[in-house]
């Protein structure tokens, strides 16, 4: 069964959103504290994805998932975030979160958001075990792991899904739409910049100089390219 962890200090609204993610056939691991959910990680291994509230009693969210990537990269992580608050969706995917959903949400939403990140982690063919080379990267979509020079970079699952999507389209030019629908799923419902700040992040990463990128070019006014 996929087990997911729900952060949130509300007990309501977590006890709302452990009731349909149990309907859903998840298993579902609460948490109340950001202290408390870093220790149901450590105990919990197999949790895919965790759900993170921002404003929580002791350490926000935003430090509990910049601490759930120093040590895992593979888990998804959505931030729960309010309506009015732009800042908190930019803030949450800088440091390390796949996707957010605004409050209020439907239960729909956010079965919607966990099944894709779900399907993400797995979503390699079995005999998929090839390598791209291209530059001074290179990309093993067995260990989907990423290499600069010899030196591994440290990916999210949705930066690695990014980078598999241009190196496998070398020099095409991609729209936001069709990053979007590539890495996220054609169903999904947010706002296309969840895109720009996943180039972002992944620029910091990849780039030599990241004021003037020379891999993850920008295509103004349309979308992204990967460039050698």
């Amino acid at each position: 069964m996929r087990r997911v962890l729900i952060l949130e200090d509300e007990p309501s609204i977590r006890s709302f959103v452990v009731i349909n993610l149990r309907r859903a056939g998840y298993d579902v691991v609460e948490a109340g504290t950001g202290r408390e959910a870093l220790d149901q990680l450590k105990n919990n291994p197999d949790i895919g994805v965790a759900i993170l509230d921002i404003m929580l009693p002791d350490i926000d969210g935003f430090e509990v998932c910049r601490n759930i990537r120093v040590t895992n990269k593979t888990i998804g992580i959505i931030m729960l975030t309010a309506r009015t608050q732009e800042m908190d969706k930019v803030t949450g995917l800088m440091t390390g979160a796949d996707d957010y959903v605004t409050k209020p949400f439907s239960p729909a939403e956010l079965t919607a958001r966990i099944d894709a990140l779900f399907r993400r982690v797995g979503d390699e063919e079995p005999s998929d075990t090839g390598m791209l080379v291209q530059g001074p990267f290179a990309l093993n979509t067995h260990t989907r792991t990423l290499e600069k020079n010899g030196v591994r970079i440290k990916l999210t699952q949705v930066e690695y899904s990014i980078m598999k999507l241009f190196m496998q389209n070398p020099g095409r030019a991609l729209s936001r739409e069709e990053i979007l629908s590539s890495v996220w799923g054609g169903d999904y419902d947010g706002e296309e910049k969840i895109v720009d700040v996943n180039i972002r992040r992944l620029r910091i990463k990849i780039e030599d100089d990241t004021a003037n990128p020379s891999f993850l070019t920008t295509v103004w006014g349309f979308g992204y390219k990967w460039s050698l």
